[in-house]
């Protein structure tokens, strides 16, 4: 990982799209699984001395959590926004 060019970005798409979708599912854990993952793939890949340095894997762990925790907010906000329209919906096709 980190240095063949367009496979990672598709990667790093493909992590992100799973985990806005997984995030928007009613119970919320599901929004834990592809940072779990992320976590568990990036600790594996400096143990087996994929990434040779300390700092490295720390950064681009820190940076990935971030940025699958700001897809679990986004996800959880679009389920909310989703809920209430819904709920207005009910709402008004009871006052009919």
């Amino acid at each position: 990982m980190f240095g063949y060019g367009i496979y990672d970005v598709l990667i790093i798409a493909a992590f992100l799209g799973v985990q806005y979708f997984f995030s928007t599912r009613n119970n919320p854990f599901w929004g834990a699984i592809v940072p779990i993952l992320f976590a568990t793939w990036m600790t594996i890949s400096f143990i087996n001395g994929n990434i040779e340095s300390f700092w490295f894997y720390l950064i681009i762990l820190i940076i990935g959590l971030l940025f699958l925790f700001e897809q679990w907010s986004e996800g959880r906000k679009s389920l909310k926004k989703k809920q209430e329209k819904e709920l207005e919906k009910m709402q008004a096709h009871d006052l009919n």
